[in-house]
């Protein structure tokens, strides 16, 4: 079971068909699209002679490459690392360093702040910045046959912070990728033949995993020329692409319905917005379908179970007859088709309908562990059960509510920000003697972030000067948006600093 074999078959079925847009511009046919893949499979085996398993990473805004070459990655019998571009370079270096990356591909402005960090990895044997001549070369390599690969071979790692701040690479095989596209058709959405998928989001994280079901069903995938999220060009492509769906943060969707032109747009051509990685609020829900229409359908899942945990259908969206509407339309669905999910106290045991507790999660979908960490692996899939870290409840119907996520967790934008890695880098400055850091609830970005500062007796800083310390080491996003100066944390007797009493805004 290799993935690679899915754009196999889409360039014989599907040939002449668009696979890939940069704008309303079609970039390549499914026919291309699968030559250029096997020829760069070919150039990873030959000209730089990686193995079978050897990991290869991409450091890249949205474009073409990214896509060519995951397809290629896997082509050739390797594993892609998707990494997000809005990271920091030395959090970049580390991913690469932390998985044995062989080679690097790098959107050119990115590579500029990451090539004085990559020179001394032991693994990494080149940094290669796509779309420069020498890369352009390397599709004129001869082409090979797809590599075979067992189900539980290594495709995807997964990269997301763990509670330590360090990110931590969650395995995902070709068969979890295999369960998630599967699970696509069968309880997010269909795909019909024309249809396509707009990349507004990054294709590291839950865009690039909703491209498999798409590549499988031959769609077209549009990447917009700002090669990011930006509501305007997202409204003007619509009309150029028939069927389209889109994938995206609920913050995405509420500046979509938010934007001037929302009201008088044209759209007719979009078919399905999936929306998840951070919470919903209603009133924004039913702001967006009033906007849009019935277009809506809900995913929960982690990067430990890829997309694949639960759903919510346009089907439930629309079925305002039903008695306890309101409660599901606040729910994030029932469990997909390929897991099971049960509600667990803190020894693991199952709670009834109602009852909230630990979301725990098995199934073909669920991650393999770790990399290179045996013992997290070991607590998190204790059992045989994934430990999400989130609570919540289900109905009797097997619907779930969220109450909570991981404890500590904040999610602004629909980026996950671990606060210790933020707590680091303030305590680096020599001045602050405690910090302690939450989300506040924010009505654009969901939460945002926000420190509470002690500072050492007779020293002092500013807060421009804890935003320097942060932006030297942290990606920009994770950067308070807030600082507030105390004179002391609230703790237990324990001595550990009760963040409970820190997430309610202040007035000021």
């Amino acid at each position: 079971m290799n993935l690679a074999h899915l754009l196999v078959r889409a360039g014989q079925g599907q040939g002449s068909e668009t696979a890939v847009a940069v704008g309303a511009t079609r970039w390549a046919t499914y026919e291309r699209l699968a030559q250029r893949s096997a020829a760069l499979a070919g150039a990873l085996t030959g000209r730089f002679g990686l193995a079978l398993g050897d990991r290869v990473a991409l450091v890249q805004h949205n474009g073409p490459a990214y896509i060519e070459l995951i397809w290629a990655i896997w082509h050739a019998g390797m594993v892609a690392v998707p990494i997000n571009a809005k990271l920091h370079p030395k959090e970049h270096a580390y991913i690469l360093e932390q998985s044995g990356a062989s080679l690097c591909f790098s959107s050119e402005d990115l590579a500029t702040g990451l090539a004085p960090l990559v020179t001394g990895l032991t693994e990494l044997r080149e940094l290669i910045e796509v779309g420069r001549p020498a890369y352009e070369k390397l599709v004129d390599a001869e082409p090979i046959e797809v590599i075979a690969r067992a189900p539980d071979d290594l495709a995807w790692l997964f990269y997301t912070s763990g509670t330590t701040g360090r990110p931590k690479g969650a395995m995902l095989s070709h068969r979890n990728l295999m369960t998630m596209t599967l699970c696509y058709f069968a309880d997010v959405d269909q795909i019909a033949p024309g249809d396509g998928i707009l990349h507004a989001a990054p294709l590291s994280h839950g865009s690039g995993l909703y491209g498999l079901p798409h590549i499988a069903a031959g769609a077209c995938h549009v990447i917009p020329e700002s090669r990011g999220f930006d509501p305007a060009e997202v409204f003007a492509l619509l009309p150029a692409h028939p069927g389209i769906a889109l994938f995206g943060a609920p913050t995405m969707v509420k500046r979509l319905v938010e934007h001037p032109a929302a009201g008088a747009a044209d759209t007719r051509n979009l078919k399905t917005v999936i929306y998840g990685g951070g919470p919903m609020y209603l009133v924004d829900l039913e702001q967006a379908m009033a906007c849009f229409g019935n277009k809506f359908a809900q995913i929960y899942g982690q990067g430990e179970s890829p997309m694949t945990i639960t759903a919510l259908d346009k089907a439930a969206h629309g079925d305002h007859e039903h008695p306890r509407y309101w409660q599901r339309l606040a729910s994030v669905g029932q469990a997909q088709s390929a897991v099971e999910i049960r509600i667990a106290d803190d020894e693991d045991r199952a709670l009834p309908p109602g009852e909230t507790g630990e979301v725990l999660v098995r199934g073909d979908s669920v991650m393999l562990g770790y990399w290179r960490d045996p013992e997290t692996s070991a607590r998190t899939l204790a059992g045989g059960w994934l430990h999400t870290g989130d609570l919540g409840a289900l109905d009797e119907d097997g619907f779930l509510t969220l109450k909570d996520r991981s404890k500590d967790l904040i999610i602004s934008g629909g980026a996950n920000i671990y606060p210790r890695e933020v707590e680091e880098a303030i305590l680096s400055e020599p001045a602050v003697e405690e910090c302690a850091v939450v989300g506040w609830s924010h009505p654009e970005w969901g939460e945002e972030v926000v420190a509470f500062v002690v500072v050492a007796p007779g020293a002092e800083v500013t807060p421009e000067a804890l935003d320097r310390a942060c932006l030297d080491r942290l990606a920009r996003f994770k950067r308070p948006r807030r600082y507030r100066f105390v004179e002391r944390l609230p703790k237990n007797n324990y001595g550990k600093v009760v963040k409970a009493e820190l997430r309610t805004p202040d007035t000021n």
